[in-house]
């Protein structure tokens, strides 16, 4: 096999991180500005972009270490009976494309991730050898996030966490049944058992800050984790489900949704299209609901429909609040704040006003129209001074009124196909 130059491997390995949405920022704490001359590729191969908390786009380096793999996972492009072209990094050219992409301000930090090369722990070392470098050699004060591997020796796995920002280990499907038949080299137990003990790992420190000012910061930014939807059978309601107990048993900051995407010679267990990106998108909104706004599972799972999938055409809030039509309209002037939180078209921070404004004079539509984006989904589920939607909660039509408007095609969509 010819020897591949760094911008090669930089072209293959950044490439075959993309399947992996679990790369963000959020916990990411500030960073002294640098400058330097730096030498590296001016080329934006492996760059991607994450949000923090308060809204700041932040560049990281996306790429895997290597996309060789002793696994045969079935929905991986990067397994090992996959026919693709292979590459790998020593852990010394990772620290230095980081830097050198850092001194040219292209980057903020790096998302390292990897296929298993040898075995787990060789895996494991060397990735936590990048991030140890990065820090101890180069006071690199720049965001990290390492994909750990549950099969790696725990230490290993502690390790990673005192130098990286944020930690993930992913459960690959949402249910046992699947990881047993799309990745059979995997355990489900061995995963979570990970994920517990780093959950003790990222409490411990938070509780030694509090005892010692000085005390060594531990993964700051949390554990993440990444479900693919739509390579096994399992429902959206299943996937809820799983989601809310992952954020229960092991504190985690972030569960992530991939839509499955096929592969090229895909196993014949798998589904030959991708599950609609809509669906992707729903299942972020019910882990919205969830996170902020009060929604349990149960009440997730009651907007899906009989298969227990999640409407495509309407938001899972609007779709719980046709169900439960009984529940509206709410009064803005005396409703709690989790029945406000309730009402489709109401953020967390329109709740938030609303409640403060209250406080001084009651509301009329007008005064909800200025504190929310769109009052026009609002209307049919509250009553304030001087507005009653008389007939709007029970109205048959209610749901086509709220659907939003048809999008607009481009000036270079294609034509629609004519009637035969």
């Amino acid at each position: 096999m010819a020897r591949l130059d760094t911008q090669a491997k930089l072209g293959i390995l950044a490439d075959a991180a993309k399947y992996d949405a679990s790369c963000a920022s959020s916990g990411a704490k500030g960073r002294d500005s640098r400058s330097g001359k730096g030498m590296g590729s001016t080329t934006g191969t492996g760059i991607c972009h994450a949000y923090a908390p308060d809204g700041r786009c932040i560049s990281l380096l996306k790429i895997l270490l290597t996309n060789s793999c002793i696994f045969d996972c079935h929905y991986c492009i990067n397994r090992k009976s996959s026919n693709v072209r292979r590459a790998r990094f020593t852990p010394q050219e990772v620290v230095d494309l980081t830097l050198n992409f850092y001194k040219r301000n292209y980057i903020e930090g790096l998302f390292l991730s990897s296929g298993i090369i040898k075995s787990s722990n060789y895996t494991m070392e060397q990735l936590v050898e990048v991030a140890r470098c990065l820090r101890e050699d180069h006071d690199f004060r720049g965001y990290i996030h390492l994909k750990t591997i549950p099969d790696a020796d725990p230490e290993l796995i502690e390790a990673a966490g005192r130098h990286a920002d944020r930690v993930s280990i992913n459960v690959e499907l949402p249910t046992r049944s699947g990881l047993q038949k799309l990745a059979p080299e995997k355990d489900e137990d061995r995963i979570h058992g990970a994920m517990g003990e780093m959950k003790t790992h990222i409490l411990d420190a938070k509780d030694a800050r509090r005892r010692y000012r000085h005390a060594p910061r531990y993964a700051a930014g949390g554990q993440s984790t990444q479900m693919i939807v739509g390579a096994d059978g399992a429902n959206d309601g299943a996937i809820v489900t799983r989601a809310r107990g992952l954020y229960d048993n092991f504190g985690l900051r972030r569960v992530y949704y991939s839509a499955f995407s096929p592969i090229p010679d895909p196993s014949a267990v798998l589904p030959l299209k991708r599950p609609p990106l809509m669906r992707e998108h729903r299942l972020y909104q019910s882990d919205w609901l969830m996170r902020f706004y009060g929604f349990s599972p149960q009440e997730v799972i009651a907007a899906t429909d009989e298969q227990g999938m999640l409407p495509l055409d309407i938001d899972p809030k609007l779709a719980w609040a046709l169900k439960f039509r009984e529940s509206f309209p709410v009064d803005v002037n005396r409703a709690s704040k989790e029945q406000l939180l309730r009402v489709p078209g109401l953020g967390t921070k329109a709740v938030q006003r609303i409640i403060a404004s209250r406080r001084h004079r009651r509301l009329r539509l007008d005064d909800i129209a200025r504190l929310t984006v769109s009052v026009k989904k609002v209307r049919p589920f509250i009553t304030c001074e001087g507005w009653l939607p008389t007939l709007l909660t029970d109205r048959a039509d209610l749901k086509a009124l709220l659907l939003p408007p048809p999008a607009q095609l481009g000036l270079f969509d294609p034509p629609a196909p004519k009637a035969a």
